[in-house]
């Protein structure tokens, strides 16, 4: 392992396959996603105490942690330059997608296992929270083909400057 990420000087975790972009664009997902979740079980939970019915607060929730969620993953996340009406549009299909994933998933834990809908929100979202980031990564979030970050730029020019130099003292 030629590359490792020191954390408290006692924990090495191996990085040679994760640029510092790709770190910082997890743990930003990490973060956002964490606040888009909150938002969606406080809204959840508040409707369900209400008495709404399981399947409607959970759409209703949907639609207000979908709508933080485009804004932070656009904005604090992937970094997108991409045409918001499109992607827009994109990130709502496909999110709605995961809400109809969810549903289902809310219906089998909740009627035919018999478990509490709030226990059952719970259970889901590690479904949902992996299905999104794979779904924001890779359809609506991606970067134009050729595409180089500008920290990855530099480090590419830095390192075909040493090539260069190399091959000028050999």
């Amino acid at each position: 392992m030629k590359h490792v990420l020191q954390l408290k000087k006692r924990i090495l975790l191996p990085t040679a396959s994760l640029s510092k972009d790709s770190i910082l664009e997890i743990v930003s997902y990490l973060l956002t996603g964490g606040a888009t979740t909150l938002i969606n079980y406080m809204i959840y939970l508040s409707l369900l105490h209400l008495k709404a019915d399981y399947l409607a607060a959970n759409t209703v929730a949907w639609v207000f942690a979908a709508a933080f969620a485009y804004v932070s993953n656009r904005t604090f996340v992937f970094r997108s330059r991409n045409r918001v009406g499109k992607e827009l549009f994109s990130f709502v299909s496909l999110r709605f997608l995961t809400l109809l994933m969810e549903n289902a998933l809310l219906i089998l834990l909740v009627q035919y296992c018999q478990f509490h809908p709030a226990a059952s929100k719970i259970a889901v979202s590690f479904v949902t929270v992996a299905a999104n980031y794979v779904i924001c990564k890779c359809q609506i979030f991606r970067k134009p083909s050729g595409y180089l970050h500008a920290d990855s730029e530099k480090n590419h020019a830095a390192a075909r400057a040493q090539i260069f130099q190399k091959e000028e003292l050999q």
